[in-house]
C-alpha cells in the first residue's frame, strides 16, 4: 500500500479512487477529523492546538498570511508522508477546493520538489475526457502497486506514453 497525496486535498472522488486500488489517500478530511475528535482541543470553535502554528511555520514563513500557515499545518505533514501524488489541474470548486490559491501553489511546489511518482492530469471537460481521466489514474495506481510488489493486472499497466514529461497538466511520472 502506497500513501498517495491527492490534490485537491479534499476531493472525495480522488480519495475514493485511491482507496479502491488499495492505497492510502492522504487527504485533509482525515486530518480535520483527527483534530475535531481529539481531546487536545479545549475550545472547538478555535480548532487549533498550541503546536499547530509551529507546524505551519515549518512550511511557510512568518510573513505568509496566517490562513496559509494554518492550512499548511494540516497539509504539510501529509506531503512529508506522501510516497506518490496525484495532482488534478483546473478542477471546479465542487471537485475539491482548498480556498486559497497561495496555499495551492505552495502545496504543488512542495509535492513537485519531492522525489516520488507524480501523476498530473487536467480535469475532464467531456465524457470522453472523463473516461481517459479515470483510466490514467487507474493505470498510475496499478503501476504503484507493481512497484511495491503487490499483484497487479499487466493489461492495465500504463504504456510508454504514460512516461510523458511534457506539459505540467499532462501525465508525469518522476
Amino acid at each position: 500500500m502506497v500513501k498517495v497525496f491527492i490534490y485537491p486535498v479534499n476531493s472525495l472522488i480522488l480519495a475514493d479512487l485511491v482507496e479502491r486500488f488499495g492505497h492510502e489517500p492522504l487527504a485533509v478530511m482525515n486530518q480535520v477529523r483527527e483534530k475535531v475528535t481529539s481531546i487536545s482541543l479545549d475550545s472547538p470553535p478555535m480548532n487549533i492546538t498550541p503546536e499547530d502554528p509551529k507546524i505551519g511555520l515549518r512550511f511557510a514563513a512568518v510573513e505568509v498570511p496566517a490562513g496559509v500557515r494554518g492550512r499548511m499545518a494540516l497539509i504539510g505533514p501529509l506531503i512529508e508522508e506522501a510516497e506518490a501524488a496525484i495532482i488534478v489541474e483546473d478542477p471546479p470548486v465542487n471537485f475539491g477546493c482548498v480556498g486559497c490559491n497561495r496555499t495551492n501553489e505552495l502545496m504543488k511546489y512542495l509535492v513537485r520538489s519531492k522525489d516520488m511518482p507524480i501523476l498530473e492530469v487536467r480535469y475532464p471537460e467531456s465524457e470522453d475526457n472523463a473516461s481517459e481521466f479515470v483510466y490514467k489514474i487507474a493505470a498510475f495506481l496499478e503501476a504503484l502497486s507493481g512497484e511495491t510488489g503487490e499483484e497487479t493486472n499487466d493489461e492495465n499497466k500504463p504504456g510508454p506514453e504514460a512516461e510523458n514529461k511534457g506539459e505540467p497538466a499532462e501525465e508525469r511520472k518522476t
